[in-house]
């Protein structure tokens, strides 16, 4: 029997070693909500072994994860798998602030929209390139002066309930397709082994 998304996408990150090239022909050649179903299916441990096999593999950027061709302050969605023990699926949803250059920017804004927003607050951040990893980070200390039409009031997150879902918090976000990032959380320079992938609206 033919497996399915998920589980051929399973299947594949356990290979010894990760192929990243095929994982990202594969992730390509699926339709956006197969792509959704697959990376919501991996749990901790592949993530974390994709996690490492993605260091170096394809550069990230800002202008990946909010394209030129979206107007400043429209919202781009990206489709979460966290390793959290409940509530494990959500988005990031990013936009890039007026002023940036549309093909670098130097900035984007962006939030967390997930289940629980209401007692953990909206996770707001600020995410910038650090060019000599190739990968972008995704910073909770930093949050947008004012929220986009739509968005939530902003909220810092080192206050409240918040301070301990986000507060201090860094996120390193990793390429694994076009469409498909990896993320690993670290609060105050510690890596804190619970990561996330993100699938990009098609």
């Amino acid at each position: 029997m033919a497996q399915g998304p998920a589980e051929e996408f399973i299947t594949r990150l356990r290979s010894a070693p990760i192929q990243m090239s095929e994982i990202a022909r594969f992730l390509d050649r699926l339709t956006h909500g197969e792509r959704v179903e697959a990376i919501r299916a991996v749990g901790r441990a592949d993530q974390a072994r994709l996690y490492e096999a993605a260091k170096g593999f394809a550069p990230v950027r800002n202008a990946e994860l909010v394209p030129p061709s979206r107007a400043d302050l429209e919202t781009v969605r990206h489709f979460g798998k966290n390793t959290l023990p409940a509530f494990t699926h959500f988005e990031k949803r990013f936009c890039r602030p007026v002023g940036q250059d549309p093909e670098k920017p130097e900035a984007l804004h962006g939030f967390n929209f997930q289940s629980m927003a209401a007692v953990t607050g909206p996770g707001y951040f600020v995410a910038v390139p650090d060019e000599a990893r190739g990968e972008v980070l995704i910073d909770y200390r930093q949050v947008p002066q004012a929220a986009p039409p739509g968005w939530p009031p902003v909220k810092v997150n080192e206050r409240g309930l918040s301070r301990f879902v986000y507060g201090f918090m860094v996120d390193t976000l990793r390429r694994v397709s076009t469409h498909v990032t990896i993320g690993s959380a670290a609060r105050k320079g510690k890596d804190m082994h619970s990561y996330f992938l993100l699938c990009q609206e098609a």
